[in-house]
């Protein structure tokens, strides 16, 4: 016989979608539970992120009063490099540096502990240091879930899953299969400490402004990957991601520690993390499949979100601040469910991939549906175009003696003697394909 629930819904996880959810859910007035393996929220993330604000202010809209943000960004750069150089370009504008700020820079586990201590101040109530060993069935319908240590078992109407893209418990309950390599990237980070005033001095920004690069070409050794530099206070935040399947496929045998050192020691970027101190370092996995590999995400008493879901926009890298916003779709969702009174089977929790399907979530991610594909089959991008490019920069701004239009007649060759124009239309067309 089932056992009555405890709580209208248990939310596992306390990363950003499940903090989003939980909070969510609370603040409706429902009896929440959520369960959070780590010592605290926050306790297993040590890099730094990108903040947008506007996936925030959906649920909490006063949260600049007090969240930890650490930078507003008022500039994006965008590298391109070779192995002694870059081309770029960079957007800077005075109206990100007036409130209301657009993006922050921020460090996970302050943002985390900070967006618990919300949940809780909502009225959910949280356990940490438990691990969700499996999901309670009762028939085809989740009714709650099995945990480790005193907590045992525990029911309710709901579970939503906030576990990430290393979750077990979709597996287990057999909603989705083992996650591919190739759908998924290992990116590791490292926190350098710098004094505040030689950050403003080297990125050119102000007390509280800060700037962010994001880099693609030779750093990552011919792998479909990027790299990243962000300005966060008194730190700077920087890391390279690349496919997990390339890892293992690289001829070099690169390993990813390996290759955030080799970055770091780029003419381009040694100069700006010069003297840095490095006190943290994490590797994570990000969902990269994009639109193809996003599994079942709601079914009879449950649903997923988050990282656990695969939602990362491939095209901007917003994976906490879809995360938040799938978090709180899927909370409304159980906050209309409840008030129907009609149960939380399947055919009510659709209501959930509605809400997805016309949020900007799966709009930007069907838009850039074939970009991974895209680009994973072609290595060029990463390692002939950027060569290319930077040489056809060099020679342009190169005074030598010889006139711009011999100058251009030698780019053009370079690039039709190493892609031939077969080569060039064709990738040309698929660009177009991965961006349109």
């Amino acid at each position: 016989m089932r056992k009555p629930s405890q709580f209208d819904a248990i939310v596992v996880g306390a990363g950003p979608s499940g903090n989003a959810a939980a909070y969510t859910l609370a603040k409706a007035g429902l009896k929440v539970l959520q369960i959070e393996r780590g010592e605290y929220p926050g306790s297993k993330n040590v890099q730094g992120a990108i903040l947008y604000a506007n996936a925030l202010e959906q649920i909490i809209p006063d949260f600049r009063e007090d969240a930890p943000l650490e930078r507003h960004i008022i500039e994006q750069r965008l590298w391109v490099l070779d192995d002694t150089s870059f081309v770029g370009t960079h957007v800077r504008s005075s109206d990100y540096d007036k409130p209301p700020y657009n993006r922050y820079t921020i460090i996970r586990a302050q943002f985390d502990k900070w967006f618990s201590a919300k949940v809780r101040e909502a009225g959910a109530l949280l356990i940490c240091e438990t691990t969700v060993q499996q999901l309670i069935m009762d028939g085809d319908q989740v009714v709650g879930v099995q945990c480790d240590r005193e907590a045992g078992d525990v029911y309710a109407d709901v579970v939503i899953l906030a576990d990430g893209v290393n979750s077990t418990l979709a597996r287990k309950a057999g909603f989705h299969g083992e996650i591919q390599a190739g759908n998924v990237a290992l990116a590791v980070k490292e926190i350098l400490f710098m004094p505040e005033e030689t950050i403003r001095q080297r990125f050119n920004i102000g007390e509280e402004s800060g700037a962010v690069i994001e880099m693609v070409g030779r750093i990552t050794d011919g792998m479909m990957g990027t790299g990243f530099l962000y300005t966060n206070k008194e730190s700077l935040t920087i890391g390279v991601g690349c496919m997990l399947g390339d890892f293992k496929a690289n001829p070099s045998r690169t390993s990813p520690y390996v290759l955030l050192e080799q970055m770091k020691r780029h003419p381009a970027i040694a100069p700006l993390i010069e003297g840095g101190e490095m006190k943290e370092y994490c590797a994570h996995l990000i969902p990269e499949g994009g639109f193809h590999a996003i599994p079942q995400v709601y079914g009879n008493g449950w649903m997923i979100v988050g990282d656990s879901g695969g939602f990362v926009n491939a095209a901007h890298r917003e994976g906490s601040n879809l995360a938040m916003t799938t978090g709180r779709l899927a909370a409304e969702t159980v906050i209309a469910a409840k008030a129907a009174g009609q149960g939380y089977r399947a055919e009510r929790l659709k209501a959930y991939k509605t809400a997805l399907d016309d949020s900007f979530v799966m709009k930007d991610l069907h838009k850039y549906r074939d970009m991974p594909g895209v680009l994973h089959r072609n290595p060029q991008f990463f390692t002939t175009y950027p060569d290319l490019v930077a040489q056809a920069a060099r020679t342009m701004i190169t005074v030598d003696g010889v006139d711009k239009k011999t100058k251009e007649r030698e780019i053009f060759a370079s690039f039709r003697k190493t892609r031939r124009w077969s080569g060039l239309m064709g990738d040309a067309y698929k660009l177009w394909r991965a961006f349109r």
